[in-house]
């Protein structure tokens, strides 16, 4: 294991090194962390090109075939969690690149969902900014009770969503291509048709998968249909709505206002038209970021990293 040198990217936070135990698991290994996201692919690879393994924190570094082309000593890829698109496998397997995977924590994804949606129809984040300025009581709250959820994807997430909907008193619908009737009643929500979610949810929250099937699917004609008093939720992926018509119905006021968690560029510019827009609850992607999934995340990165580097390497993804 000595001499090995290992790359732990976008290090946002500083806290890596604190979250595993980089150097009892892996003795003698040179590991390296990397606070700064290096967007620029010829950057990337001069820093990436002496490093044996390198660790990225889910799809914030994009691994496509060119990349991966050229870091000839790359043998090792972790990606945290077990599916991420940035990641090229089927070149990495050409190349004869390991790429593994890590577990992570299911429930922070849905709490921020529903830390944005509380803090939409409550007006937090205004609030507080009235309140410095030395206002009062300006806004008038939305009550939850009563009103419709309607919930995009009823996987492991979506289902976890719609059960606080329900805890709150909410009509909770969904919809997604594949979801049956049998599969919303186990969860106690009411199958609905697309139409029917957009046109009369009060909120609609986003949880399917990004795909070449999914990717913009939610469109113009959807953010038209939802009543002007609603608020749309995304903490899945940026690609699943059309950026052009969701800025639209911002400035235009189709709805009532957007919870956004993810963004089609990471981070997010200074000049990107979402830091000026109104009617929106910007985070910056922190769904998965919190104390209990980073100690998974690099726990089982380290994990990938001790097996793949005694011969038997685990959680290997397969090329889709």
């Amino acid at each position: 294991m000595s001499g090995v040198r290992v790359a732990v990217l976008d290090d946002y936070q500083k806290v890596a090194a604190s979250m595993a135990d980089w150097a009892g698991r892996l003795p003698g290994a040179d590991v390296r962390f990397f606070p700064d996201h290096i967007a620029d692919q010829d950057a990337l690879v001069t820093v990436l090109e002496p490093f044996d393994v390198v660790v990225a924190m889910r799809e914030r570094t994009p691994f496509p075939r060119e990349v991966l082309a050229r870091l000839p000593r790359l043998r090792l890829l972790v990606t945290t969690g077990m599916r991420n698109v940035s990641v090229d496998v089927a070149a990495a397997r050409e190349r004869d690149v390991v790429v593994a995977g890590t577990r992570g924590s299911a429930g922070t994804t849905a709490e921020l969902t529903w830390a944005l949606i509380l803090g939409l129809v409550r007006s937090v984040a205004a609030d507080d900014a009235r309140i410095r300025a030395g206002r009062w009581q300006e806004a008038v709250g939305l009550d939850l009770d009563g009103r419709t959820l309607g919930v995009v994807g009823l996987g492991r997430l979506g289902s976890r969503v719609a059960g606080v909907g329900r805890a709150f008193g909410m009509n909770v619908i969904a919809w997604s291509p594949n979801l049956t009737p049998e599969r919303a009643a186990e969860h106690g929500v009411s199958l609905a048709t697309r139409a029917e979610v957009f046109g009369s949810a009060d909120i609609v929250t986003l949880h399917l998968v990004l795909s070449d099937r999914s990717r913009g699917l939610v469109g113009e004609a959807d953010l038209r249909s939802m009543k002007p008093s609603a608020f749309l939720v995304n903490t899945s992926r940026a690609g699943l709505v059309d950026q052009d018509a969701l800025r639209k119905a911002l400035e235009e006021g189709w709805i009532a206002g957007a919870g956004l968690d993810v963004f089609d560029v990471e981070p997010l510019p200074a000049d990107h038209w979402l830091r000026g827009s109104p009617r929106t609850l910007l985070s910056p992607h922190m769904g998965y970021v919190t104390e209990q999934t980073y100690r998974i995340f690099y726990a089982d990165a380290v994990e990938d990293i001790a097996a793949f580097l005694d011969g038997s390497p685990i959680r290997t993804l397969d090329a889709t």
